[in-house]
């Protein structure tokens, strides 16, 4: 009986960026999220080795690996330990906020009463659930953050972190409503949070990267009441950062 040879498989398309990136890793991610949306990679398709990216993109295997982890926190693709890095099914997005509907420190108040109230469960989910590859992942992006001390590209990796910890709760949901949200779940994304509310730009940095290692130690020990409670604690002192601006804003107007 003559049996038909099986074609052999080949490596999806990729659209590699022609423009040269100052942060590598956003190179591959924007690279991949092209080909993902555009179809030339389909739901269900294998990514490319790690090897074969290096390759591709003429980067480390540490770049492959933050980018391939900002993909996940996207909710654009699966790793399965041992068997490779898969797209997933496009989920439909009925959450529409638009950064152009976001224009007063009362909106991003709102955005924080919400974030408020999803995120600490998050945090409380991602303590009980994470695993160890996805805490190394928070930790690598959390030097980043300290690491930029409030220059440029510090917001995208706080949303990162952000994301990470939804990611790590198992539940797609929190990830689809925060990847949505975009950079708007960073209130210093919208507005100069620390400057309206008359804070030394040192100390609130200081304050704020506290804030973090807060989250990320108790998600690391597995403690749940105090990741919930140290995302708490951040969120709702941000919202008091930017209540107080409002009200200077508000003190400074003519009658």
């Amino acid at each position: 009986m003559n049996q038909t040879a099986a074609a052999p498989m080949t490596a999806p398309t990729v659209l590699v960026p022609k423009k040269k990136h100052r942060n590598l890793a956003q190179g591959v991610v924007e690279a991949f999220t092209g080909s993902i949306q555009a179809g030339t990679i389909k739901p269900g398709e294998k990514l490319p080795t790690e090897s074969v990216i290096m390759e591709m993109h003429g980067v480390s295997r540490t770049v492959v690996r933050e980018a391939i982890s900002h993909l996940q926190a996207a909710g654009l693709v699966q790793t399965r330990h041992g068997i490779g890095t898969f797209v997933l099914e496009p989920q439909p997005a009925n959450l529409r906020i638009s950064a152009d509907t976001i224009r007063t420190i009362g909106d991003v108040l709102a955005i924080l009463e919400l974030r408020i109230s999803l995120e600490t469960e998050a945090a409380w989910l991602a303590a009980t659930r994470r695993t160890e590859e996805q805490v190394q992942q928070m930790g690598a992006v959390l030097k980043r953050i300290q690491n930029a001390q409030g220059r440029p590209g510090s917001v995208e990796s706080d949303v990162a972190f952000h994301l990470l910890i939804a990611q790590a709760t198992g539940n797609r949901y929190f990830v689809d409503i925060l990847s949505d949200l975009g950079n708007t779940i960073i209130p210093r994304a919208r507005v100069n949070s620390a400057q309206l509310a008359h804070d030394d730009p040192a100390v609130y940095l200081e304050r704020l990267n506290r804030e973090h290692d807060d989250i990320y130690n108790a998600i690391l020990r597995k403690d749940a009441e105090a990741a919930r409670a140290a995302m708490r604690t951040h969120l709702s002192n941000s919202r008091e950062r930017l209540r107080r601006a409002q009200e200077g804003i508000v003190a400074d107007q003519p009658a």
